[in-house]
């Protein structure tokens, strides 16, 4: 018998892992970049606004509408992402669903008082750096710390 590669990595089932689409929302004031964060919706933990692929639909411009649903975010993402991470998206106490985030640059033109999930949510203006203290992920929170428009390439 040959051995072959397990279709499962822990409790995960290999094809159990989804794609998400991310936006990591800035500003620029006073010459200092600004990064929104949102919370969740259960827990409240602060994260970025993220969420599923719309079918026909780039996923920048997916991680654009996330933004706006979630934070009433009017902007224009960046067509290159900036990097992924993965987390655990849980859905009950004893489900969770493996994910991978894409994260696309969106900057923020203005806030719009009244957007889709207003009042479930919290909104926060904060530099990278206590962007990047308050979220749990370590790939999500180096994009944080790394990112920086003010540099040009």
């Amino acid at each position: 018998m040959i051995n072959q590669l397990p279709l499962h990595f822990g409790q995960t089932v290999k094809s159990a892992v989804r794609t998400q689409f991310a936006a990591l929302c800035y500003r620029i004031k006073e010459n200092k970049v600004q990064i929104l964060m949102v919370t969740t919706r259960r827990s409240g933990r602060w994260i970025i606004p993220k969420g599923w692929p719309v079918n026909g639909m780039e996923p920048q411009n997916s991680a654009a509408r996330e933004a706006w649903e979630e934070a009433g975010v009017i902007g224009r993402p960046e067509m290159r992402p900036l990097g992924l991470f993965s987390y655990s998206k849980f859905l009950s106490k004893k489900k969770s669903l493996s994910c991978v985030a894409v994260v696309y640059a969106v900057k923020v033109n203005s806030l719009a008082e009244t957007f889709p999930e207003q009042g479930q949510r919290e909104r926060k203006w904060v530099s990278s750096k206590k962007a990047a203290s308050m979220v749990v992920e370590p790939d999500l929170a180096q994009i944080l710390l790394d990112y920086n428009p003010l540099l040009v390439d």
